[in-house]
């Protein structure tokens, strides 16, 4: 892009105080920020004064698979799981884009190390469940990892220094998350620097569409990968690629399946699988009302009593079609880092504009059906979250270990 194309999309958007600096940059920032403003997507600008983040339609209760019924019917989801991994069908998608600061941690989240007589790192223990699965299979899974611009050369770094933690490095590829324009309140883009605009993600919901710019969708429709099992990086017990999960989700002709954990209570800081005007949907922990918390199913159990734990199974093509369409966009207030009017950087102590995000469990209600498939959370749910506390380093160790894995 040159100056006078970069010029005439920032004038469609009323961002022309992006080339407020350009004269006296040098040529390679100069390149720099046009090559900028060229990716970056400033029409989600438009929605600095539309919060969509609360708006719901009719709420229902959604039934859950529970734990009695799969073990039911394990030996025959599982056989039906570890056929469509040996066609080579089923790949992951590693979310691991954040950094691991509220551990105390300046590296990404996965290197963080939890172990107690040796090093176990995060990464480590979600490697050595994939390698279950592959041995159980004898098949490789094909593992799309996503970073960040700010952890992506540690993140592979890492992992080459590692060797991959024996997985093969044939079946890994690495792809950055997209980011968009971050604005004060009134939808004027920050600048972080003369030659550089203020971004940030565009939120968890953002991982297919970043696949594909980033050229990784040609491995998934190249390789007829049919289903992509996405999970996020801090949860070191869950189950990827789950055999027994994807033949269930198959099996009962979903074209989606969510892992899900009976809830400690009715407060507790999880979604809710639900349905919503008649489709499969997540009402988020602060969203449920207390008529909600209260609901009965016929069996007098809890109503809503199934929080998501971020393990979510798509069927490929119906990703293809999420992609095409446009997710709901949250405006999330925040503190956005930025260069003041005379060229100072400024840290604020208090939020001071908006981030632009898009959430996987928007893609939820983008589908016609999903399974709620429960798991034991004493197995399959150890969040790190916090240095101590719940959902902390302190609470996953104790759960690796009543699990037996040697820390």
């Amino acid at each position: 892009m040159n100056y006078e194309e970069a010029y005439g999309k920032l004038e469609k958007y009323g961002q022309l105080h992006v080339l407020k600096y350009y004269e006296e940059l040098p040529e390679e920032k100069k390149e720099a920020l046009l090559e900028q403003i060229a990716e970056l997507d400033f029409g989600v600008l438009q929605y600095c004064k539309e919060n969509t983040t609360n708006q719901k339609g009719k709420i229902a209760p959604l039934a859950a698979m529970q734990m009695p019924e799969i073990e039911k019917h394990r030996k025959e989801y599982t056989e039906v799981g570890i056929e469509e991994i040996r066609k080579g069908r089923i790949g992951a998608v590693l979310l691991a884009g954040g950094m691991g600061t509220r551990l105390g941690s300046e590296c990404p989240k996965g290197m963080f190390d939890i172990g107690i007589t040796r090093p176990v790192y995060i990464f480590q223990r979600i490697i050595e469940n994939m390698l279950d699965v592959v041995r159980q299979a004898g098949a490789w899974v094909h593992l799309f990892i996503m970073t960040s611009d700010k952890n992506h050369d540690m993140t592979v770094k890492f992992f080459e220094e590692k060797d991959y933690f024996g997985y093969s490095k044939d079946y890994v590829s690495f792809f950055i998350q997209d980011v968009v324009p971050a604005s004060d309140y009134d939808g004027k883009v920050y600048m972080e620097e003369k030659w550089k605009v203020s971004t940030s993600p565009n939120g968890n919901g953002g991982w297919f569409s970043s696949m594909n710019k980033c050229g990784l969708l040609d491995i998934v429709r190249n390789g007829d990968i049919e289903w992509l099992n996405v999970f996020a990086v801090d949860n070191v017990l869950q189950r990827i690629a789950d055999p027994c999960f994807i033949g269930a989700t198959v099996a009962n002709g979903c074209v989606a399946g969510a892992k899900v954990v009976k809830k400690n209570s009715p407060d507790e800081r999880v979604g809710a699988l639900c349905l919503e005007d008649g489709r499969p949907s997540i009402v988020e922990y602060y969203e449920l009302t207390d008529e909600m918390k209260e609901a009965k199913n016929a069996d007098g159990s809890p109503a809503y009593d199934f929080g998501v734990i971020l393990n979510y199974i798509f069927k490929t093509q119906e990703l293809e079609e999420i992609m095409d369409r446009q997710l709901p966009l949250h405006v999330v207030e925040k503190q956005i880092p930025y260069m003041d009017g005379e060229g100072k950087y400024v840290e604020p102590e208090t939020p001071n504009g908006y981030k632009y995000e898009t959430l996987v469990l928007d893609m939820i209600h983008q589908v016609d059906n999903c399974l709620a498939y429960e798991v034991d959370r004493n197995r399959e749910f150890a969040p790190i979250k916090n240095a101590t506390g719940i959902d902390s380093v302190e609470t996953a160790r104790e759960l690796c270990k009543k699990n037996g894995i040697e820390l």
